[in-house]
């Protein structure tokens, strides 16, 4: 009888433990709903550029796009130079947007200006994939990048918003 109730009680306890633990995916109020809310709107949400181009034609006079993170511009690459800004990516850890710059029609930067910082291992995860995405991103001079290992949602959003960077740059 008493092996019965010691074995009752610690399975009682390891139930409660294993249900009491919160999880890398719950917020800081123990809620699990991860998912960023898209609340920046589309001021906020659409790719620009802004720069100069070499009179090519390839710019239809578009400086943003408000829509899926694509650009319906010219169907040639412009080899002007300036910068251009994709569209926010809300992924499930929180809104990622990237910066291109451009010059002669290559991309000569790339600069993460949003990535997810909710919490310690957010920015612990980003200080490690976002300059190897940028790497990338540079060498391939386009947004078909490779996901970091341990930031696969991150890596999407990047290639997201590069794309969309990329469209309003009217580079191929």
């Amino acid at each position: 009888m008493r092996r019965i109730t010691i074995w009752l009680l610690s399975t009682v306890a390891a139930l409660v433990l294993l249900f009491s633990y919160k999880t890398s995916t719950m917020g800081a109020g123990g809620e699990t709903n991860a998912i960023a809310s898209g609340s920046d709107g589309p001021a906020g949400s659409g790719s620009s550029w802004t720069g100069t181009d070499d009179g090519s034609g390839s710019s239809n006079g578009d400086t943003s796009s408000s829509g899926g993170g694509t650009s319906s511009g010219g169907s040639g690459t412009s080899s002007g130079s300036g910068t251009a800004t994709g569209s926010v990516a809300q992924t499930r850890w929180g809104p990622v947007q990237v910066r291109i710059t451009v010059s002669g029609g290559k991309i000569t930067d790339v600069a993460a200006v949003q990535v997810p910082d909710g919490n310690h291992r957010d920015q612990e995860i980003n200080d490690y994939a976002v300059p190897i995405l940028r790497q990338e991103a540079l060498a391939a001079q386009n947004a078909r990048i490779d996901t970091v290992s341990g930031a696969t949602v991150t890596s999407d959003g990047y290639r997201e918003s590069l794309q969309s960077a990329i469209d309003a740059a009217h580079l191929k």
